[in-house]
């Protein structure tokens, strides 16, 4: 096994840790922007095998990240569900909504999604032809709770009221949808391991707007549930585990969840997620955003920072969160190497 972040996420730890970062492949790049306006819309870009793989691997002959992930949406898995699903210019995602019981009556069963999805799984038996040899291939899907919250919500919001209220008011019905999503997601997951991904992540975007019990019944339980199904059917396969903004229930996550790495936004400071999280197994993470925009000494500084507080245990080097459009790709080339100098 000589892929670097198939290393990391066996537990071992590196003299340097393997880079990526989350939407690697996005509009900072300008040859992102000329495929994209060539599929016309955003869409379009995710079900256009040949053009989906191109984005993909942009990145990859640009910097040498030692691992690509896969160009697709979370809110592919919705739209195979039955929902109808377009993109806003500059605002985003909408969905029509799931708000109760005979909405929920209205969606596909799980095992339906692959007419709608097949163009995803080409996309990665292209990657898995195409890549370096030395780069891992990641597929990918959002966590239930999260991909709810836009379902329920039929969009993005600052607070995923919608979902709170609905979980609140009619727990059948929500749990319902979740357990939905968890099995759609299983299927999906281990179709992409089938076409080709060699390690799965799983974002739980909003897993942070859950507390107490609502954290273990709708962020803990579906992971658990995705994971262990994962792991019965491809064992050897990795799985990140994703819960953004979960603070100090990072701690025990990745045991909770059956997870081989915990990813880490960049709330948490570097030097607690070594002593309290690192200590259970790999971590990944966690440089915040802002510095691919700022560049400049801070942002040397920083990576090699977190490189070192992290470097006594596995570690994959990534951003707290997904690179922004206005970043600098020169400042993205400066990360990699204060990085692996470090």
């Amino acid at each position: 096994m000589t892929k670097l972040l198939l290393r990391a996420l066996a537990g071992e730890t590196l003299p340097t840790p393997p880079i990526w970062m989350m939407r690697q492949a996005g509009r900072y790049l300008p040859e992102y922007r000329a495929t994209r306006a060539q599929a016309g819309d955003f869409l379009s870009l995710c079900y256009n095998p040949d053009l989906a793989a191109e984005v993909t691997l942009q990145p990859i002959r640009r910097f040498g990240f030692d691992a690509a992930i896969l160009f697709a949406d979370i809110l592919l898995i919705p739209q195979a569900l039955g929902a109808d699903l377009w993109f806003v210019t500059g605002e985003g995602p909408r969905l029509s909504t799931v708000t109760s019981a005979s909405d929920l009556a209205r969606l596909k069963p799980a095992d339906q999604v692959d007419a709608q999805l097949a163009p995803v799984y080409e996309t990665l038996r292209i990657l898995s032809r195409e890549l370096p040899r030395e780069t891992a291939l990641i597929g990918f899907a959002g966590a239930p709770w999260t991909v709810a919250t836009y379902m329920v919500a039929g969009r993005g919001t600052k607070d995923q009221g919608p979902a709170h209220l609905l979980k609140d008011q009619d727990r059948a019905t929500f749990a319902a949808l979740i357990d939905l999503i968890t099995d759609a997601t299983i299927h999906y997951l281990s179709r992409q391991i089938e076409a080709g991904a060699e390690v799965v992540k799983l974002f739980d975007s909003w897993a942070g707007s859950l507390k107490g019990q609502d954290f273990d019944d709708f962020a803990i339980a579906p992971a658990k549930r995705i994971i262990a199904a994962l792991k019965a059917r491809h064992p050897g396969v990795p799985i990140i585990a994703f819960p953004r903004e979960a603070g100090e229930r990072y701690v025990g996550f990745r045991a909770a969840v059956g997870a081989d790495c915990v990813a880490l936004d960049n709330s948490v400071s570097t030097d607690w997620a070594a002593r309290h999280v690192q200590t259970e197994g790999c971590v990944q993470g966690n440089m915040d955003p802002r510095h691919m925009v700022m560049g400049g000494p801070e942002l040397v500084a920083e990576a090699q920072r977190i490189t070192r507080a992290l470097r006594g245990g596995p570690h994959v080097f990534n951003l707290g969160h997904g690179i922004t459009p206005d970043a600098d790709p020169d400042n993205v080339a400066r990360m990699i190497e204060a990085v692996r100098s470090a």
